[in-house]
């Protein structure tokens, strides 16, 4: 006779490969029915979860080889998006905070974040994006947004309610201003407007608020590191020396003691040119190997290479990157990598 302790008990030898716990105990398995098959519901930390797969596997397995060989069994993966932050006013429906950040600017950190964001957003979690690189905002044209943020009264104070386009919720400096008008702000105008970003604006609940921020160790990330409980930074660099020198400074400051924030790993931009008339191709002109190597020097883990793509920047240029092209799929492999890293980050935090 099949029962349900039984059938734990086989799910039990079933690790998840992050978490390095079984499933059993981490609670994602749930819904469990028997009648004339097994089924369950695997309830994995997040949506982009690069090894679902091999975990419906491993449970279909123990099931055969410790319960029934025979049993049907149907496992309806779903998610339930981890977190390790525990209510408080900053942010309360947001479950996860990730900055993308760089020390040099050029080197396509706002690329990766917005393509960070879709990607994310394309696997099934619920997203915002917050533009806090205030002298050069990126996000109105990646998204071909120009329109201002409504705002609402509530409570008698005054909210910003994010713009919405392709399923994110976006905020940007840039929704404000002309796009030929320059912002010239002191330090404390700049986070004095971050804050308002943070603490009067209608998120709603979120699995992931992407930040942008902008290149350098300044005003906005001192800011970021004392007002908001940030879940990991993702740290973006390019091949040359240059642009690594720069990306040292900015992972040595996220170390600091007074700082002290997670960092998710390192991405290498712009690591080779494919040519769209021959996709097999790929030039190195900015050099290789870069990005391994400062995250071999600094400890830091290494996330992976993001190509440079002659028809992705022209989508990036015109407010129409399509999650659904072709040359989209590194992004998505990002996304999932991430994912992976915060869902670590909540279990070692918790």
């Amino acid at each position: 006779m099949i029962t349900e302790e039984k059938v734990l008990s086989a799910l039990s030898h079933v690790d998840d490969p992050d978490l390095k716990k079984d499933l059993v105990s981490l609670g994602m398995i749930q819904q469990l029915k028997i009648d004339d098959k097994i089924s369950f519901d695997l309830v994995l930390t997040t949506p982009a979860c690069p090894m679902k797969d091999m975990m419906v596997n491993a449970c279909k397995t123990a099931i055969r080889m410790m319960v029934d060989p025979n049993i049907p069994v149907e496992i309806n993966v779903t998610s339930k998006v981890s977190s390790a932050r525990s209510e408080d006013a900053v942010l309360p429906g947001v479950k996860n905070v990730i900055a993308v950040g760089s020390g040099k600017g050029g080197v396509g950190k706002s690329s990766v974040a917005v393509s960070l964001a879709l990607a994310l957003r394309q696997l099934g979690a619920t997203v915002g994006l917050l533009d806090a690189d205030i002298y050069g905002p990126s996000i109105p044209t990646m998204f071909g947004v120009k329109e201002a943020p409504p705002m609402i009264l509530r409570d008698g104070k005054q909210w910003i309610v994010p713009i919405e386009k392709q399923g994110i919720k976006l905020l940007s400096i840039g929704f404000m201003a002309a796009p030929d008008q320059a912002i010239v702000w002191r330090g404390p105008m700049i986070s004095s407007a971050f804050r308002q970003f943070v603490d009067d604006t209608e998120w709603g609940e979120l699995d992931y608020l992407i930040i942008d921020l902008p290149p350098g160790t300044g005003d906005v990330q001192i800011t970021l590191s004392q007002m908001v409980p940030l879940t990991g930074l993702v740290l973006v660099t390019t091949p040359q020396e240059v642009a690594m020198a720069d990306a040292r400074r900015a992972a040595s400051m996220f170390k600091m003691p007074s700082i002290a924030k997670p960092i998710l790993g390192v991405v290498e931009n712009m690591s080779y040119f494919v040519p769209d008339d021959m996709p097999d191709k790929k030039y190195y002109i900015f050099g290789q190997g870069g990005g391994k190597r400062l995250a071999e020097e600094t400890g830091i883990d290494f996330l992976g290479e993001l190509p440079l793509i002659q028809d992705y920047m022209a989508m990036a240029d015109e407010g129409r990157i399509n999650a659904d092209s072709e040359v989209f799929k590194p992004y998505l492999l990002l996304a999932a990598e991430v994912a992976r890293r915060v869902s670590i980050v909540n279990s070692t935090a918790i």
